[in-house]
């Protein structure tokens, strides 16, 4: 299984922080591989490239450059779980995909009260967000990650 990822930021101390489509956050610690791997060493010593990490377009991994990347599942089983306010919160587009929904789908269970606007989702601007938990009470675990 994949874990999707929705952002990274390279913070203090050789860190990154990555969070995936479900709703988790992971620290990962790069220092860890700048002996395992050379290419790795290359951003002990340059700080401008460590900083520069991006997601992988489809979100199944990250990279700094051409040599110097990581899978998405080597971030989510070796990194360390980080507590977020965002915690258990996914995008509307994200959570219909993994439980292959529609959008309207869900737009309609807010309607009619089966999801609690407020409570299990919430729009920010134009951008609805709603819980894993309301998910999965109201539609079971997901079909894909």
């Amino acid at each position: 299984m994949f874990h999707k990822i929705r952002a990274v930021n390279a913070i203090q101390d050789y860190k990154i922080s990555v969070q995936f489509i479900e709703g988790v956050t992971k620290i990962y610690d790069v220092e860890l591989l700048f002996e395992k791997w050379p290419a790795f060493k290359a951003l002990e010593n340059n700080s401008e490239l460590f900083y520069d990490v991006e997601v992988d377009q489809g979100g199944y991994g990250i990279s700094w450059n051409d040599d110097i990347d990581l899978s998405c599942n080597e971030l989510f089983e070796n990194g360390t779980s980080a507590k977020s306010p965002f915690d258990g919160l996914i995008a509307f587009t994200d959570a219909t995909k993994m439980w292959g929904l529609n959008e309207s789908t869900l737009r309609k269970a807010i309607a009619y009260g089966k999801l609690i606007n407020g409570i299990d989702a919430c729009k920010f601007g134009k951008q609805w967000v709603i819980s894993t938990k309301a998910m999965e009470r109201e539609y079971g675990k997901p079909i894909s990650i």
